[in-house]
C-alpha cells in the first residue's frame, strides 16, 4: 500500500500534496515552520519537491544522507531532467513520423 501512495504521488504530485494538507495536520506545517509562502510556491514551480522535503524533514529531522539524495532526485524530476520532458517527445513523436 505505501508503494501504491509513493506512486501516486509520483504521478500525481499536485493532487498528492493538498490531500496531505487536508488530512495529515501539520505534516506540512511542520516542514515550513508554519510558513505559507514556500508550500504555495512549492505547489506552484516544485511539487513533488515540496513534498519530500516535508517527508524528509517530518521523518528524519534534517537534509542529509539518503534524504539529500532522496531531494536532489525530487527537483531533477520536477525540473523534467529526468524521465525526459515534453520537448524530447516531440522530437521523438516528430522523428518517427517522419519516417
Amino acid at each position: 500500500m505505501p508503494c501504491l501512495l509513493g506512486c501516486l504521488a509520483l504521478a500525481f504530485p499536485r493532487i498528492a500534496l493538498v490531500l496531505v494538507w487536508l488530512f495529515v495536520p501539520g505534516y506540512i506545517g511542520r516542514a515550513f515552520n508554519e510558513s505559507l509562502l514556500w508550500p504555495v510556491l512549492g505547489f506552484i514551480f516544485l511539487p513533488l519537491t515540496t513534498l519530500v522535503y516535508a517527508w524528509s524533514i517530518n521523518s528524519h529531522g534534517a537534509i542529509d544522507g539518503l534524504y539529500l539524495v532522496a531531494l536532489i532526485v525530487a527537483v531533477l524530476v520536477d525540473l523534467g531532467l529526468l524521465g525526459g520532458g515534453a520537448s524530447s517527445r516531440r522530437t521523438r513523436v516528430v522523428t518517427v513520423r517522419e519516417k
